[in-house]
């Protein structure tokens, strides 16, 4: 797979993290969209049909967790991988409920060289 053909959709309200985000992923070749709220992120991600979506959970507008619920409605069937900083196992537990296969990534945990490798992980990509 190519890479260079993938869509990245990153929803994400934190301006200096979502750059930071859009820099690496640009970095690596891959067609990125990004969202600052839950509205605009469904609009997006109904619209583009991206391969892979970087979803923060608390995100203005529309929280992340149904801002994914509406998107599965819609048969919309992107990856999805919650990034947050929400560590209790009821946010955790409800992101991973909605799509089955979804990651969930703490963000003070990870750099996001690790990010780049779990979305390539989604992708199938080496």
């Amino acid at each position: 797979m190519n890479q260079n053909s993938k869509k990245i959709l990153i929803v994400e309200d934190d301006k200096d993290f979502l750059w930071i985000l859009k820099k690496g992923f640009e970095h690596k070749g891959f067609v990125l969209l990004y969202a600052l709220d839950g509205q605009e992120g469904l609009a997006i991600a109904q619209k583009e049909n991206p391969d892979v979506m970087i979803i923060d959970i608390d995100l203005p507008k529309m929280d992340g967790i149904t801002m994914a619920k509406k998107i599965k409605e819609s048969g919309v069937n992107s990856r999805m991988i919650f990034l947050t900083n929400f560590r209790d196992s009821e946010h955790i537990g409800e992101a991973l409920s909605v799509t089955g296969g979804a990651d969930y990534i703490i963000k003070a945990d990870m750099r996001v060289d690790e990010i780049i490798v779990r979305v390539k992980n989604k992708l199938g990509i080496k």
